[in-house]
């Protein structure tokens, strides 16, 4: 017999205890909270104007690395969206502005600056440092973010731990999912679960159209 009891539940992290199944498939909850829950990251950076010390890659590789707080039912994937455009659209794609410059003394650009056009998609910190600008240093930039998936890149992982234990019972394993901030522990592992119940879905159609 399948149960599932919460252990542990935060918007920070979910502990449960799965009993019921083979270690396969909760193995692929596990993976999929890790690599397939797709989440909001900056991933193409227009600098403007840079006369910091910091190359315009590496303060476009510290951007993407930025989690942001992301709402999947308000977004599509780029693939997914109907615009079909290689730009995107107000469906799958959020522009973030950053337009900093120290006067007199040395400032500290942290994520705090980045203002976006949706209120709701923005770095789950204020406190996640940029850049250091020197007085009479500026930094001004365009950056748009979009939903990813982890198996693209790790700054599109939802999780910062996914692990699978065993508790000594046959058949019982304890899981648990640790959020990077960008989306609920909680709901990752839902997602994860639609994920996998519609990859074995889509695996019974194709081996039934093969029949």
């Amino acid at each position: 017999m399948v149960s599932l009891d919460v252990i542990e539940s935060h918007p920070s992290r979910i502990r449960l205890r799965i009993k019921g199944v083979e270690r396969a498939y909760a193995n692929a909850i596990r993976r999929i909270a890790i690599s397939q829950v797709p989440t909001m990251a900056i991933d193409d950076v227009v600098i403007l104007e840079n006369s910091s010390v910091m190359f315009d890659e590496l303060v476009a590789h510290r951007l993407g690395l930025i989690p942001l707080k992301t709402d999947l039912n308000r977004y599509n994937l780029p693939e997914d969206c109907d615009c079909k455009s290689a730009l995107g659209c107000p469906k799958c794609r959020v522009l973030l502005v950053l337009d900093a410059e120290a006067t007199d003394k040395i400032r500290a650009v942290n994520s705090s600056d980045l203002v976006s056009e949706d209120p709701e998609t923005k770095p789950i910190s204020d406190l996640i440092p940029i850049v250091k600008l020197a007085p009479g240093q500026k930094v001004k930039l365009e950056a748009y973010a979009r939903l990813g998936k982890g198996t693209e890149h790790a700054k599109w992982q939802a999780t910062s731990a996914s692990v699978l234990t065993e508790t000594g019972k046959p058949d019982e394993y304890e899981l648990y999912i640790e959020s990077v901030g960008s989306i609920p522990a909680p709901e990752i592992f839902i997602r994860a679960i639609e994920k996998l119940q519609k990859s074995l879905e889509d695996f019974s159609i194709g081996v039934a159209a093969q029949q």
